[in-house]
């Protein structure tokens, strides 16, 4: 199970996405919960750590969005699936980003370019998500 964050500004026009260096591909930030966590504090602490930002606010407690994929083996690393959990978060886009060692860089998107990003359908699903709110 993992965990990411929607991050969104306050006018629901743009998403903060990362392109991640190991994948070489845009995404919402997460990924893997740390012994204990919840999937919620997982995916904003992921948020913060990815972005250097100082803060993101929860949204919703509900879930914003489910997806499953197959992540390749790697290595010693067997395929396996992902089961990632997503929370709607919202953050001030004129605060400093920092990016992360994971990430090659960070950029607010607005939604319409989107699928220039990344055009796979859980991305443009959370992006459909997004404006019907």
């Amino acid at each position: 199970i993992t965990g990411s964050a929607w991050v969104v500004n306050p006018s629901r026009s743009a998403a903060l996405l990362t392109h991640h260096r190991k994948l070489d591909r845009w995404f919402q930030l997460g990924g893997h919960l740390e012994a204990g966590e919840s999937v919620e504090a997982g995916a904003q602490r992921e948020a913060l750590e990815e972005s250097g930002l100082a803060a993101v606010r929860l949204i919703s407690r509900a879930v914003f969005d489910v997806d499953v994929h197959l992540i390749p083996a790697r290595g010693e690393m067997a395929a396996h699936y992902h089961y990632d959990i997503r929370f709607l978060f919202e953050a001030d886009p004129a605060e400093p980003l920092r990016k992360s060692a994971e990430s090659r860089a960070l950029a607010w998107v607005p939604l319409e370019a989107a699928a220039q990003y990344n055009d796979s359908e859980s991305i443009l699903r959370m992006v459909r998500k997004t404006q019907g709110s």
